[in-house]
């Protein structure tokens, strides 16, 4: 039975999109709910099993990627992946990963300081279909080294992270360029000091998608966003929504 005009575009579709590197929804890749942020993406589903880049040219703007990227990772991982996270100078306390929902023991972390030695394990670990995730911290990373990276994901289907820490950041192969912000926490009962994490999340570039911008609150172990016209909180008051 001929296909309709319809079903044959949507077929082409999928296979430009597998070509590029981006598994179409429904081909077995797990899936991560990002709320609003989803229809930013193509198929509206985070691209999994493909390179995602965090521009991070200070300390502040590495610990802010870090801390969105657990949240990324909480839902990526779950109860039965398993993450490496290749580290550069400093050394994240893997205890603090509990704060973002997710299990220490299902991380290695690697300490490389060698921006060279970095790429060839992050390349090495991309091969491996026994990871679910990688993370990176590199500087200055080229397209052909990026292109490598990608490569190695559209064949073993590990997701992976890069946290850029140049300053000025060049072409890559990543499907996805973001740039996290922190931003001030909402005070829990109008205590100081207190709150949950929140972020200025801008998806700078995306691939067959729709770059954005959005205010993101880490918080019961979800991503929250700001419910829209809505008034200062006060402590009665509920200023924020479940993504979903």
């Amino acid at each position: 039975m001929p296909l309709t005009q319809a079903a044959t575009l949507e077929r082409l579709r999928s296979d430009i999109l597998r070509l590029q590197g981006l598994a179409p929804a429904g081909d077995g890749v797990p899936a991560l709910d990002l709320g609003v942020i989803n229809k930013a993406f193509p198929n509206h589903t985070f691209p999994t099993a493909a390179m995602h880049e965090f521009v991070s040219a200070t300390a502040e703007a590495v610990t802010a990627a870090s801390g969105f990227l657990s949240g990324l990772l909480s839902s990526l991982v779950g109860n039965t992946g398993t993450a490496l996270w290749i580290t550069g100078p400093t050394l994240l306390f893997p205890p603090a990963l509990a704060a973002w929902g997710l299990q220490p023991h299902r991380f290695l972390f690697l300490r490389l300081t060698n921006h060279k030695q970095a790429l060839w394990a992050m390349e090495e670990a991309l091969k491996s279909p026994a990871l679910t995730a990688v993370v990176g911290e590199v500087r200055d990373i080229s397209f052909t080294e990026s292109r490598r990276l990608q490569l190695a994901v559209e064949q073993s289907r590990v997701t992976g992270f890069i946290i850029n820490r140049s300053r000025k950041a060049g072409t890559t192969a990543c499907v996805s360029r973001w740039r996290i912000t922190s931003l001030p926490s909402v005070p829990i009962d109008n205590l100081p000091g207190i709150g949950f994490p929140r972020w200025h999340v801008e998806l700078l570039r995306i691939r067959n998608g729709k770059p954005g911008a959005w205010e993101v609150q880490w918080r019961n172990d979800h991503f929250i966003y700001p419910t829209e016209n809505q008034p200062p909180a006060t402590n009665d008051q509920q200023p924020f929504q479940q993504a979903g």
